[in-house]
Protein backbone atom coordinates (compact mmCIF):
# COMPACT_ATOMS: atom_id res chain seq x y z
CA UNK A 1 0.00 0.00 0.00
CA UNK A 2 1.65 3.37 -1.09
CA UNK A 3 2.66 5.87 1.87
CA UNK A 4 2.79 8.90 -0.24
CA UNK A 5 -0.32 10.42 0.63
CA UNK A 6 -1.75 13.44 -1.07
CA UNK A 7 0.03 13.16 -4.14
CA UNK A 8 -1.27 14.24 -7.38
CA UNK A 9 -0.98 11.54 -10.21
CA UNK A 10 -2.60 11.21 -13.89
CA UNK A 11 -3.82 7.39 -13.70
CA UNK A 12 -3.12 5.73 -17.15
CA UNK A 13 -6.03 3.38 -16.68
CA UNK A 14 -8.60 6.84 -15.68
CA UNK A 15 -7.11 9.34 -17.44
CA UNK A 16 -7.65 11.94 -15.39
CA UNK A 17 -5.90 14.22 -12.27
CA UNK A 18 -6.17 12.06 -9.28
CA UNK A 19 -4.75 12.10 -5.90
CA UNK A 20 -4.17 8.89 -2.93
CA UNK A 21 -6.04 10.28 0.21
CA UNK A 22 -6.09 8.57 3.59
CA UNK A 23 -9.66 7.78 5.69
CA UNK A 24 -9.90 5.42 8.06
CA UNK A 25 -7.76 2.24 7.60
CA UNK A 26 -7.36 2.34 3.71
CA UNK A 27 -5.55 4.51 1.08
CA UNK A 28 -7.37 4.82 -1.77
CA UNK A 29 -7.28 6.84 -4.96
CA UNK A 30 -9.86 9.56 -5.80
CA UNK A 31 -10.10 12.69 -8.13
CA UNK A 32 -7.93 15.59 -7.53
CA UNK A 33 -11.25 17.84 -7.23
CA UNK A 34 -9.51 21.07 -7.40
CA UNK A 35 -8.43 19.95 -10.83
CA UNK A 36 -12.15 19.89 -11.83
CA UNK A 37 -12.83 23.90 -10.53
CA UNK A 38 -13.27 26.43 -13.19
CA UNK A 39 -15.46 28.93 -11.75
CA UNK A 40 -16.15 29.80 -7.88
CA UNK A 41 -19.39 28.79 -8.13
CA UNK A 42 -18.39 25.14 -9.67
CA UNK A 43 -19.14 22.31 -7.21
CA UNK A 44 -15.99 20.33 -7.65
CA UNK A 45 -17.37 16.48 -6.83
CA UNK A 46 -20.02 17.00 -9.79
CA UNK A 47 -17.66 18.13 -12.11
CA UNK A 48 -15.54 15.21 -11.78
CA UNK A 49 -15.56 12.45 -14.01
CA UNK A 50 -16.27 10.28 -10.64
CA UNK A 51 -18.45 11.37 -7.87
CA UNK A 52 -16.46 11.85 -4.60
CA UNK A 53 -17.28 13.66 -1.80
CA UNK A 54 -14.42 14.49 1.17
CA UNK A 55 -17.54 16.00 3.06
CA UNK A 56 -19.23 12.60 3.35
CA UNK A 57 -15.99 11.04 5.27
CA UNK A 58 -18.74 11.69 8.28
CA UNK A 59 -21.52 9.59 6.84
CA UNK A 60 -19.09 6.84 5.77
CA UNK A 61 -17.58 6.82 9.53
CA UNK A 62 -20.81 6.43 10.80
CA UNK A 63 -21.40 3.47 8.43
CA UNK A 64 -18.63 1.67 9.47
CA UNK A 65 -20.07 1.94 12.98
CA UNK A 66 -23.45 1.12 12.39
CA UNK A 67 -22.26 -2.07 10.14
CA UNK A 68 -20.32 -3.10 12.66
CA UNK A 69 -22.41 -2.87 15.46
CA UNK A 70 -25.31 -5.11 13.10
CA UNK A 71 -22.62 -7.47 12.84
CA UNK A 72 -21.97 -8.24 16.55
CA UNK A 73 -25.81 -8.08 16.60
CA UNK A 74 -26.43 -10.83 14.40
CA UNK A 75 -23.34 -12.61 15.33
CA UNK A 76 -22.80 -14.11 11.96
CA UNK A 77 -20.75 -13.15 8.87
CA UNK A 78 -22.44 -10.31 6.89
CA UNK A 79 -22.65 -9.82 2.85
CA UNK A 80 -23.11 -6.16 1.84
CA UNK A 81 -23.99 -4.48 -0.97
CA UNK A 82 -23.03 -0.90 -1.73
CA UNK A 83 -24.63 -0.94 -5.96
CA UNK A 84 -23.73 3.13 -6.28
CA UNK A 85 -20.04 2.54 -5.27
CA UNK A 86 -18.45 5.79 -7.31
CA UNK A 87 -14.28 5.53 -6.12
CA UNK A 88 -15.19 2.40 -4.09
CA UNK A 89 -14.13 4.00 -0.82
CA UNK A 90 -17.17 3.01 1.24
CA UNK A 91 -17.01 -0.64 -0.07
CA UNK A 92 -13.44 -0.81 0.66
CA UNK A 93 -13.83 0.82 3.78
CA UNK A 94 -16.45 -1.94 4.78
CA UNK A 95 -14.11 -4.41 3.73
CA UNK A 96 -11.19 -3.50 5.90
CA UNK A 97 -12.89 -1.81 8.73
CA UNK A 98 -15.71 -4.32 9.08
CA UNK A 99 -14.76 -7.08 11.22
CA UNK A 100 -17.21 -10.36 9.95
CA UNK A 101 -17.97 -9.60 6.86
CA UNK A 102 -17.72 -12.20 4.03
CA UNK A 103 -18.22 -10.10 1.10
CA UNK A 104 -18.78 -7.13 0.07
CA UNK A 105 -20.20 -6.87 -3.49
CA UNK A 106 -19.88 -2.91 -5.36
CA UNK A 107 -20.96 -1.64 -8.73
CA UNK A 108 -21.50 1.17 -10.93
CA UNK A 109 -22.37 2.31 -14.51
CA UNK A 110 -19.95 4.62 -14.77
CA UNK A 111 -17.30 3.07 -16.45
CA UNK A 112 -14.53 5.52 -14.77
CA UNK A 113 -15.67 5.14 -11.75
CA UNK A 114 -15.60 0.97 -12.13
CA UNK A 115 -11.94 1.75 -13.56
CA UNK A 116 -10.88 3.44 -10.39
CA UNK A 117 -12.65 1.27 -7.77
CA UNK A 118 -11.47 -1.50 -9.54
CA UNK A 119 -7.70 0.18 -8.45
CA UNK A 120 -8.91 0.68 -5.24
CA UNK A 121 -10.15 -2.45 -4.57
CA UNK A 122 -6.11 -3.58 -5.24
CA UNK A 123 -4.31 -0.80 -3.74
CA UNK A 124 -5.80 -2.44 -0.27
CA UNK A 125 -6.08 -5.43 -1.27
CA UNK A 126 -9.52 -6.90 -0.95
CA UNK A 127 -9.26 -8.56 -4.47
CA UNK A 128 -10.60 -12.01 -2.64
CA UNK A 129 -13.56 -9.54 -0.61
CA UNK A 130 -14.77 -7.52 -3.00
CA UNK A 131 -16.57 -7.89 -6.18
CA UNK A 132 -17.07 -5.12 -8.24
CA UNK A 133 -19.50 -4.88 -10.99
CA UNK A 134 -20.53 -3.11 -14.18
CA UNK A 135 -24.05 -2.46 -13.96
CA UNK A 136 -26.93 -0.06 -13.25
CA UNK A 137 -27.69 -0.25 -9.43
CA UNK A 138 -31.63 -1.10 -9.68
CA UNK A 139 -30.51 -3.92 -12.41
CA UNK A 140 -27.94 -4.92 -10.01
CA UNK A 141 -29.88 -5.45 -6.85
CA UNK A 142 -33.11 -6.71 -8.34
CA UNK A 143 -30.25 -9.61 -9.76
CA UNK A 144 -30.22 -10.75 -6.08
CA UNK A 145 -34.01 -9.89 -5.01
CA UNK A 146 -34.64 -14.17 -4.75
CA UNK A 147 -33.85 -16.31 -1.96
CA UNK A 148 -30.49 -17.18 -0.74
CA UNK A 149 -29.28 -14.47 -3.16
CA UNK A 150 -30.09 -11.55 -1.22
CA UNK A 151 -27.95 -9.23 1.02
CA UNK A 152 -27.37 -8.73 5.30
CA UNK A 153 -27.10 -4.98 4.29
CA UNK A 154 -27.69 -3.04 1.51
CA UNK A 155 -26.19 0.52 1.46
CA UNK A 156 -27.64 3.63 -0.77
CA UNK A 157 -25.72 6.48 -1.09
CA UNK A 158 -26.91 8.42 -4.23
CA UNK A 159 -26.21 11.73 -5.62
CA UNK A 160 -29.85 13.10 -5.02
CA UNK A 161 -32.89 11.21 -3.92
CA UNK A 162 -32.61 8.06 -3.17
CA UNK A 163 -36.21 6.58 -4.04
CA UNK A 164 -35.52 5.48 -7.57
CA UNK A 165 -33.53 2.66 -5.68
CA UNK A 166 -35.75 1.78 -2.57
CA UNK A 167 -37.75 -1.08 -4.01
CA UNK A 168 -34.83 -3.11 -5.53
CA UNK A 169 -32.76 -2.64 -2.15
CA UNK A 170 -35.63 -3.71 0.05
CA UNK A 171 -36.38 -6.60 -2.41
CA UNK A 172 -32.39 -7.32 -2.67
CA UNK A 173 -32.69 -7.52 1.25
CA UNK A 174 -32.36 -10.96 3.41
CA UNK A 175 -34.97 -11.02 6.19
CA UNK A 176 -33.66 -9.04 9.48
CA UNK A 177 -31.49 -7.29 7.55
CA UNK A 178 -30.03 -3.53 7.22
CA UNK A 179 -31.45 -0.46 4.73
CA UNK A 180 -28.47 2.00 5.19
CA UNK A 181 -30.28 5.11 2.70
CA UNK A 182 -29.13 8.31 2.30
CA UNK A 183 -30.93 11.47 0.71
CA UNK A 184 -28.99 14.73 -0.14
CA UNK A 185 -32.14 16.66 -1.72
CA UNK A 186 -33.00 18.62 1.25
CA UNK A 187 -34.82 21.31 -0.58
CA UNK A 188 -38.06 19.22 -1.51
CA UNK A 189 -37.77 17.15 1.88
CA UNK A 190 -37.65 20.60 3.63
CA UNK A 191 -40.54 22.16 1.83
CA UNK A 192 -38.16 24.23 -0.84
CA UNK A 193 -39.41 23.08 -3.55
CA UNK A 194 -42.78 20.86 -2.25
CA UNK A 195 -43.98 19.38 -5.59
CA UNK A 196 -41.03 17.48 -6.11
CA UNK A 197 -40.85 15.78 -2.25
CA UNK A 198 -45.05 15.27 -2.94
CA UNK A 199 -43.70 13.61 -6.13
CA UNK A 200 -40.67 11.59 -5.02
CA UNK A 201 -41.78 10.98 -2.18
CA UNK A 202 -45.54 11.06 -2.09
CA UNK A 203 -45.69 13.16 1.08
CA UNK A 204 -46.23 16.88 2.22
CA UNK A 205 -43.45 18.44 3.12
CA UNK A 206 -43.33 22.16 5.73
CA UNK A 207 -40.92 24.82 5.62
CA UNK A 208 -40.86 25.08 9.55
CA UNK A 209 -38.17 25.32 11.98
CA UNK A 210 -38.07 21.90 12.28
CA UNK A 211 -38.22 20.46 8.87
CA UNK A 212 -35.24 18.68 8.56
CA UNK A 213 -36.60 16.29 11.43
CA UNK A 214 -39.57 15.82 8.96
CA UNK A 215 -37.38 15.19 6.55
CA UNK A 216 -36.14 12.09 8.07
CA UNK A 217 -39.25 11.00 9.11
CA UNK A 218 -40.74 11.51 5.02
CA UNK A 219 -37.67 9.07 3.89
CA UNK A 220 -38.47 7.02 6.64
CA UNK A 221 -42.23 6.69 5.81
CA UNK A 222 -41.58 6.16 2.35
CA UNK A 223 -39.08 3.31 2.86
CA UNK A 224 -41.72 1.97 5.44
CA UNK A 225 -44.66 2.03 2.49
CA UNK A 226 -42.35 0.56 -0.13
CA UNK A 227 -41.58 -2.14 2.20
CA UNK A 228 -45.11 -2.65 3.15
CA UNK A 229 -45.71 -3.39 -0.16
CA UNK A 230 -43.85 -6.58 0.00
CA UNK A 231 -45.20 -7.45 3.22
CA UNK A 232 -41.92 -6.47 5.09
CA UNK A 233 -41.90 -4.26 7.78
CA UNK A 234 -39.30 -1.90 9.16
CA UNK A 235 -37.74 -0.17 11.97
CA UNK A 236 -35.66 2.54 12.30
CA UNK A 237 -32.15 1.88 14.74
CA UNK A 238 -30.63 5.04 13.64
CA UNK A 239 -31.14 8.23 11.82
CA UNK A 240 -29.01 12.01 11.74
CA UNK A 241 -29.52 15.06 10.04
CA UNK A 242 -25.86 16.23 8.84
CA UNK A 243 -25.06 19.31 6.85
CA UNK A 244 -26.41 18.87 3.51
CA UNK A 245 -27.84 15.38 3.60
CA UNK A 246 -29.90 13.24 6.11
CA UNK A 247 -29.00 9.11 6.36
CA UNK A 248 -31.45 6.40 7.66
CA UNK A 249 -30.47 3.17 8.90
CA UNK A 250 -33.78 0.50 9.23
CA UNK A 251 -33.99 -3.37 10.02
CA UNK A 252 -36.46 -5.07 7.94
CA UNK A 253 -38.72 -8.14 8.83
CA UNK A 254 -40.42 -10.14 6.34
CA UNK A 255 -44.34 -11.26 7.11
CA UNK A 256 -47.90 -8.88 6.51
CA UNK A 257 -47.86 -9.02 10.38
CA UNK A 258 -44.86 -7.50 10.69
CA UNK A 259 -45.59 -4.55 7.73
CA UNK A 260 -49.41 -3.66 9.10
CA UNK A 261 -47.93 -3.55 12.67
CA UNK A 262 -44.78 -0.93 10.74
CA UNK A 263 -47.86 1.02 8.92
CA UNK A 264 -49.01 1.83 12.50
CA UNK A 265 -46.23 4.21 12.72
CA UNK A 266 -47.45 6.56 10.09
CA UNK A 267 -49.20 9.36 10.49
CA UNK A 268 -48.95 13.22 9.76
CA UNK A 269 -47.35 16.39 11.83
CA UNK A 270 -50.08 19.01 12.22
CA UNK A 271 -48.96 22.46 12.46
CA UNK A 272 -49.60 26.17 12.94
CA UNK A 273 -47.99 29.41 11.80
CA UNK A 274 -49.64 31.70 14.02
CA UNK A 275 -48.89 30.38 17.48
CA UNK A 276 -46.50 27.63 16.47
CA UNK A 277 -48.47 24.56 18.00
CA UNK A 278 -47.57 21.14 16.58
CA UNK A 279 -49.05 17.92 16.77
CA UNK A 280 -48.93 14.27 15.62
CA UNK A 281 -52.03 12.36 14.58
CA UNK A 282 -52.25 8.85 13.09
CA UNK A 283 -55.43 10.21 10.92
CA UNK A 284 -56.55 13.33 9.31
CA UNK A 285 -58.89 12.74 6.88
CA UNK A 286 -62.84 13.79 8.24
CA UNK A 287 -60.65 15.59 11.19
CA UNK A 288 -61.17 19.56 11.81
CA UNK A 289 -57.56 21.01 11.53
CA UNK A 290 -57.87 24.21 13.18
CA UNK A 291 -55.61 25.03 15.77
CA UNK A 292 -56.68 24.14 19.36
CA UNK A 293 -54.94 27.07 20.84
CA UNK A 294 -55.86 29.85 18.52
CA UNK A 295 -58.23 28.34 16.04
CA UNK A 296 -55.99 29.25 13.34
CA UNK A 297 -56.04 26.80 10.20
CA UNK A 298 -53.33 24.27 10.57
CA UNK A 299 -51.04 22.93 7.85
CA UNK A 300 -50.03 19.23 7.57
CA UNK A 301 -47.35 17.38 6.23
CA UNK A 302 -47.30 13.68 5.64
CA UNK A 303 -47.84 10.77 5.71
CA UNK A 304 -44.38 10.39 7.44
CA UNK A 305 -42.94 8.34 10.26
CA UNK A 306 -43.92 8.91 13.53
CA UNK A 307 -42.56 6.24 15.39
CA UNK A 308 -39.57 6.26 17.04
CA UNK A 309 -36.74 7.20 14.17
CA UNK A 310 -33.59 6.28 16.92
CA UNK A 311 -33.36 3.32 19.14
CA UNK A 312 -31.41 3.44 22.43
CA UNK A 313 -29.70 0.03 22.81
CA UNK A 314 -28.35 0.48 19.32
CA UNK A 315 -27.06 3.57 19.94
CA UNK A 316 -25.49 2.32 23.28
CA UNK A 317 -23.72 0.12 20.94
CA UNK A 318 -22.73 2.61 18.72
CA UNK A 319 -21.06 5.06 21.22
CA UNK A 320 -19.13 1.64 22.69
CA UNK A 321 -18.25 0.87 19.19
CA UNK A 322 -16.90 4.30 18.78
CA UNK A 323 -14.54 4.45 21.72
CA UNK A 324 -12.78 1.64 20.56
CA UNK A 325 -12.29 3.28 17.05
CA UNK A 326 -9.58 5.82 16.00
CA UNK A 327 -11.63 8.06 13.43
CA UNK A 328 -11.22 11.83 12.27
CA UNK A 329 -14.53 12.35 12.93
CA UNK A 330 -14.83 10.04 16.66
CA UNK A 331 -14.93 13.11 18.59
CA UNK A 332 -18.43 14.58 16.73
CA UNK A 333 -19.88 10.75 16.67
CA UNK A 334 -19.51 11.44 20.30
CA UNK A 335 -21.12 14.31 20.95
CA UNK A 336 -23.90 13.21 17.78
CA UNK A 337 -24.98 10.13 19.56
CA UNK A 338 -24.97 11.70 23.05
CA UNK A 339 -27.60 14.15 21.66
CA UNK A 340 -29.37 11.48 19.90
CA UNK A 341 -29.78 9.13 23.23
CA UNK A 342 -30.97 12.49 24.82
CA UNK A 343 -33.94 12.11 22.33
CA UNK A 344 -34.83 8.77 21.63
CA UNK A 345 -37.73 8.94 23.71
CA UNK A 346 -38.61 12.70 23.25
CA UNK A 347 -41.73 14.29 21.76
CA UNK A 348 -42.11 14.70 17.66
CA UNK A 349 -40.42 18.20 16.57
CA UNK A 350 -38.82 20.49 18.29
CA UNK A 351 -38.48 24.29 19.20
CA UNK A 352 -35.89 26.16 17.99
CA UNK A 353 -35.17 29.34 20.56
CA UNK A 354 -34.06 31.91 17.38
CA UNK A 355 -36.98 31.31 15.75
CA UNK A 356 -39.62 32.03 18.57
CA UNK A 357 -37.49 35.35 19.78
CA UNK A 358 -37.31 36.44 16.57
CA UNK A 359 -41.08 36.01 16.16
CA UNK A 360 -41.53 37.93 19.22
CA UNK A 361 -38.98 40.54 19.07
CA UNK A 362 -36.90 39.07 22.18
CA UNK A 363 -33.56 38.50 22.54
CA UNK A 364 -32.43 34.88 22.59
CA UNK A 365 -32.22 33.40 25.85
CA UNK A 366 -29.47 30.31 26.21
CA UNK A 367 -30.51 27.27 25.47
CA UNK A 368 -29.78 25.70 29.34
CA UNK A 369 -31.88 28.26 31.15
CA UNK A 370 -35.01 27.61 28.63
CA UNK A 371 -34.26 23.80 29.18
CA UNK A 372 -34.13 23.94 33.13
CA UNK A 373 -37.27 26.00 33.27
CA UNK A 374 -38.71 23.66 31.26
CA UNK A 375 -37.70 20.63 33.29
CA UNK A 376 -38.63 22.42 37.00
CA UNK A 377 -41.98 23.49 35.43
CA UNK A 378 -42.70 19.81 35.26
CA UNK A 379 -42.33 19.04 31.43
CA UNK A 380 -39.99 16.88 29.38
CA UNK A 381 -37.30 18.28 27.75
CA UNK A 382 -34.15 17.50 25.43
CA UNK A 383 -31.64 19.06 23.03
CA UNK A 384 -31.69 17.74 19.61
CA UNK A 385 -28.91 16.55 17.18
CA UNK A 386 -31.21 18.91 14.08
CA UNK A 387 -30.48 21.90 15.94
CA UNK A 388 -27.95 23.24 18.34
CA UNK A 389 -30.59 25.79 19.15
CA UNK A 390 -33.49 23.63 19.57
CA UNK A 391 -35.33 21.62 22.32
CA UNK A 392 -37.45 18.85 22.57
CA UNK A 393 -40.59 19.25 24.68
CA UNK A 394 -43.86 17.77 25.66
CA UNK A 395 -44.68 21.44 26.63
CA UNK A 396 -47.31 23.10 24.35
CA UNK A 397 -46.20 25.85 22.15
CA UNK A 398 -47.96 28.93 24.43
CA UNK A 399 -45.98 27.50 27.62
CA UNK A 400 -42.61 27.15 25.63
CA UNK A 401 -43.42 30.92 24.52
CA UNK A 402 -43.86 31.88 28.34
CA UNK A 403 -41.31 30.03 30.03
CA UNK A 404 -38.97 31.91 26.80
CA UNK A 405 -40.50 35.26 27.84
CA UNK A 406 -40.07 34.71 31.86
CA UNK A 407 -35.82 33.18 30.99
CA UNK A 408 -35.11 36.71 28.69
Amino acid sequence: MSKDLNKTTKDVKTGFPTEIIKEGRVEVLVPKLEAFVSQPADYAPSKAPVFYNPVMELNRDLSVIVLQVFQRTVDREIQIAEPLTSSGIRGVRFAVEVNGVNKVSICDINRKALELAQENVKINGCQEQIAVKHLDANCFLSCHGAPRKRFDVVDIDPFGSPVPYLDSSIRALRNNGLLAVTATDLAPLCGVHSKACVRKYGARPLRTEYCQELAVRILAGCIALTAAKQDIGISIVFSHCTDHYLRVYARNAYGARKADFSLKNMGYVLHCFNCLHREATKEIFGRQTMCKECGFQMEVSGPLWIGKILDRSFCDLMAEENRHRILKNSSKIKDLLSLAKEEVEAPITYFVLDKISKKLALSVPPVGSVLKKLLETGFEASRTHFNSRGIKTNAPALAVIEILKETV
